[in-house]
């Protein structure tokens, strides 16, 4: 495999691999009730309209048929992907949730 193959391989991997991210988040969002774009938008108001985004939130599930998404483990994805800004704003989220369990 030459350096190109190489380097387009890796690309490929880091898009799909951030597609998973957002639909982590976007599933998150879902299993939580809350709406993805608008929390997206919260943390980047200039980005409204996402593509990834939409996409993944038409593959998201209605939250009874959704697998647990833990807190750690979606902040661990944002965190990786460096969307501290999305990630500070689904923390704030993360603490409006656990005061009404309270």
């Amino acid at each position: 495999m030459n350096q190109k193959n190489v380097e387009e391989q890796i690309i490929a991997n880091y898009q799909k691999d951030e597609k998973m991210m957002i639909l982590v988040f976007s599933q998150w969002c879902i299993n939580h009730d809350l709406d993805p774009e608008e929390l997206y938008t919260q943390a980047y108001p200039t980005q409204a309209s996402n593509q990834a985004l939409k996409d993944a939130i038409g593959l998201t599930v209605p939250k009874e048929e959704a697998g647990e998404i833990s807190d750690q483990t979606l902040l661990g994805v944002l965190s990786l992907f460096g969307n501290e800004d999305l990630a500070f704003v689904v923390s704030e989220e993360m603490q409006k949730i656990n005061k009404k369990k309270r």
